[in-house]
């Protein structure tokens, strides 16, 4: 059999369909979803990406980097959802894959997801823990620093001394919890996450509100500052690189995809949930990103929670001016501490909840071994992949710097939206008569873009991180010609004939 063998749609839909009661529970509708969308994407990168690309990368024209990354996020968007209501199977890009590109594709997509989930949700864990100390010392409670961060990393206390970090232990305790949640249920992970969503948007509009009432317009001057000689280090270049790295702001509306499985009526609601969420989130993005980069200067923002300082900026204005909004000022980093705890706990309940649902689809393919299909007979949720998966992000979160696991999820996404994007034009052509519920407008045109800014998007990251993704990914090709390639299900049946 052909390494590029791909599974029939009818194959996909026919086993999905035969789960019965002993599969996935459908009970998310589409505000479900949607919500689960603005869950995954409200996180890290609005909350901890955006300040540290603005002063590494794109000055105040982190805003242009947003709109950006925005705009490859809808096309991407539009193309994830024709697949999720033409397929709408739990394995997300990895299934998209297998039916359009073939098997061989279908893995690297699928080992790809694990940069974009299992390393998306340890990031979310780290900036987590960030905000968490930070609340912490706000109420007189100073957390032990050699276990707030990863190895090697000095934290410089309040009395100039430094400490060299052993381990992120609140990364790991909240990885913890999460995983304990998932595997309890679907439909009591998405009912914890709307309440959150509901706090950090609360949360967001309060900052867009009251922090642009103190604007200092000479903080967006330059818009665009000058090129210092390196690519990514600011003019055209870093904005550029800063939609690259900001990317992992957006992602999240993907992930909205791998709960197709556990939707009440997918054909019609995973349209919704994807672009919907996306929608509300790029809005958001665009307005926070320009009050905070007119609040302060754009190089006091490369900190673990670069909203908290700008709020503190407004703050002191509020105050030094006598303005009425000052006792509100005054509580509101409080808030937005809060506001982020919460929000980028509803990321990591997205992010590890996709992460098995990719694993359920490749062990269903045999690709993974048989116990990677393993539905929990009471609560109907994959529940040793979602241990395992909590088991990976919690090392990964506990042990690795932030920068390092935002750029490889980046980097790891980018990738699953080039080959969606480009799965979904050979679909058309190789299936033009198959039912789509949702269909990209003008496809032949928006599935090239797509690809191509996506691209784009990955060439501007830093060599360093494409190293990271070669290694990654030839371990594992060797994973799949070791066990995938040998127990595929697809390769057995077409041996039998």
């Amino acid at each position: 059999m052909s390494l590029f063998a791909t599974k029939s749609i009818d194959r996909i839909r026919a086993e999905a369909a035969s789960g019965g009661e002993h599969g996935l529970k459908r009970v998310l509708t589409a505000t479900d979803l949607t919500t689960l969308g603005i869950g995954a994407i409200i996180g890290t990168g609005i909350f901890v990406l955006t300040g540290q690309a603005a002063a590494a990368h794109a000055g105040p024209a982190i805003v242009l980097s947003m709109v950006l990354a925005g705009f490859a996020s809808a096309l991407a968007g539009l193309c994830y959802a024709e697949f999720a209501s033409t397929v709408p199977i739990s394995g997300s890009a990895y299934t998209y894959g297998y039916a359009t590109l073939g098997e061989f594709v279908a893995w690297i997509i699928g080992w790809d997801l694990i940069l974009e989930y299992a390393l998306g949700a340890a990031t979310v864990a780290v900036g987590w823990s960030g905000y968490v100390i930070s609340f912490l010392h706000d109420v007189g409670i100073q957390f032990l620093a050699a276990l707030s961060a990863a190895p090697g990393s000095v934290i410089t206390l309040a009395d100039g001394s430094a400490v060299t970090a052993v381990f992120n232990l609140p990364a790991v305790l909240i990885t913890v919890l999460v995983t304990a949640l998932l595997v309890v249920g679907i439909q009591e992970s998405a009912k914890v996450n709307a309440v959150i969503v509901i706090i950090k948007v609360a949360v967001v509009l309060l900052v867009i509100a009251a922090g642009s009432m103190f604007i200092n317009t000479g903080n967006w001057s330059p818009f665009i500052p000058a090129n210092t000689g390196e690519f990514g280090v600011y003019g055209w270049s870093g904005i550029i690189r800063g939609a690259g790295v900001i990317f992992f702001a957006f992602i999240g509306f993907d992930a909205v995809s791998t709960a197709a499985q556990e939707a009440k009526n997918p054909q019609k609601d995973m349209p919704i949930g994807i672009l919907g969420s996306l929608v509300v989130c790029t809005i958001l993005y665009v307005l926070v990103s320009g009050v905070m980069v007119g609040l302060v200067p754009y190089t006091e923002l490369g900190v673990a929670a670069p909203m908290a300082v700008a709020i503190d900026a407004a703050k002191v204005k509020a105050l030094a001016s006598g303005s009425a909004l000052a006792p509100l000022l005054n509580i509101l980093p409080m808030l937005v501490k809060l506001g982020a705890i919460a929000g980028l706990s509803s990321v990591m309940v997205v992010m590890m909840l996709g992460q098995p649902r990719v694993f359920l689809s490749m062990a269903n393919d045999g690709l993974l071994p048989g116990w990677a299909r393993t539905i929990h007979p009471r609560f109907r949720t994959p529940y040793i992949t979602t241990i395992l998966t909590g088991v990976v992000v919690a090392l990964a979160a506990g042990f690795t710097p932030i920068n390092i696991l935002g750029e490889l999820v980046s980097i790891g996404t980018l990738l699953a939206f080039v080959i969606v994007s480009i799965g979904i034009l050979m679909l058309r052509i190789k299936r033009p008569d198959i039912h789509r519920p949702f269909r990209v407008p003008a496809v032949f045109v928006v599935s090239p873009l797509s690809a191509l800014v996506s691209f784009g998007l990955m060439a501007g990251l830093p060599w360093h991180t494409w190293e990271r993704l070669i290694i990654w990914m030839v371990i594992g090709v060797v994973v799949y010609f070791a066990y995938g390639y040998r127990n595929s299900f697809l390769r057995r049946d077409t041996e039998r004939g």
